[in-house]
């Protein structure tokens, strides 16, 4: 296992993993799938200030956690929301949280004062990774998504670094 900084060429896997929870999960809200474009830029645009890490195994992209703006507002720039996803295979073998965990210490080197991660509920195994890195759950949003044809609610967690 390696955890690395993302590079230009690895959002045709990211995509690609980004993809599956869209389409076929409510753990992703979007509708629609990604391209690795459209991720590669907003990596691009991020890139000074938001941390993007890559897990390989055997020398293939298992997953990825990132860090990106939480709000727009300029009050809100050490704030961030953070995400992390693995294959769908691969879910439940223990490799989210070494790579999550290298994403907070990645986050706080780079002087972010909290971090802030959204679970659509239920979702244990998300959950549980968050309270075990040390967030905590500071509220509920009810019915925040709509998907499959049905009301979502969104837990949010947060870490003070």
């Amino acid at each position: 296992m390696n955890i690395r900084e993302a590079r230009e060429s690895d959002f045709g896997d990211v995509a690609e993993i980004t993809n599956y929870y869209i389409l076929n999960t409510p753990i992703h809200f979007g509708y629609e799938a990604v391209v690795a474009e459209e991720l590669r830029e907003a990596w691009r645009a991020g890139i000074t200030l938001y941390p993007f890490l890559i897990l390989e195994m055997n020398g293939a992209i298992a997953g990825y956690a990132k860090s990106g703006t939480w709000r727009t507002r300029t009050a809100y720039a050490r704030t961030s929301e953070v995400g992390i996803y693995l294959r769908p295979t691969l879910t439940g073998r223990g490799l989210g949280k070494p790579l999550y965990a290298a994403l907070i210490e990645a986050c706080r080197a780079e002087g972010h004062h909290s971090l802030i991660g959204g679970v659509a509920v239920p979702n244990a195994a998300s959950e549980r990774l968050h309270e075990s890195l040390g967030f905590v759950r500071v509220g509920v949003f009810r019915e925040a998504g709509w998907k499959y044809e049905k009301w979502h609610d969104v837990a949010f967690y947060q870490l003070m670094l």
